[in-house]
């Protein structure tokens, strides 16, 4: 996966792509930050890149929230183009059809009666949810259980 990005950072240099090579080296600083942060020579593995990647996906989505609350739509654009850029090296996200069905499984399994049941349901649903958005999956939690 590192190497991937590496790959795709000299080919954006190559092609003079300035708005994909600037999003792929601050990926690339966080890669660095994360795996400095573990031990001076530590290699991330592609689960950690994987991480690492859904942080700053993260990170955009809330500050695209922000751009759209004062009308700052250059800078929303702007973050999107990012995290679709950031999104390719990400595994294809659970579609909410079927984060519903684990949902269904959980709740037939744990039985919740009230909103004081939502943390034991988000930890069963963080176990075996690993590819979707979840602040989607807590907001269906919600949802069904009120």
């Amino acid at each position: 996966m590192n190497n991937k990005i590496s790959e795709d950072l000299k080919e954006a240099m190559k092609n003079g792509d300035k708005f994909k090579l600037s999003v792929l080296r601050m990926l690339k600083s966080a890669l660095l930050l994360e795996a400095k942060a573990v031990s001076k020579d530590h290699e991330l593995t592609d689960e950690e890149v994987i991480k690492v990647i859904k942080k700053q996906v993260k990170t955009r989505k809330d500050s695209v929230v922000e751009y759209q609350k004062y009308n700052k739509q250059d800078e929303v654009e702007s973050l999107e183009k990012e995290v679709a850029i950031l999104n390719v090296y990400l595994p294809v996200e659970m579609t909410e059809e079927e984060i519903i069905k684990v949902i269904d499984e959980v709740f037939d399994v744990v039985k919740p009666t009230s909103m004081k049941d939502m943390g034991l349901i988000m930890k069963e649903l963080n176990a075996k949810i690993t590819n979707a958005d979840m602040s989607l999956v807590s907001k269906l939690v919600k949802e069904r259980l009120s």
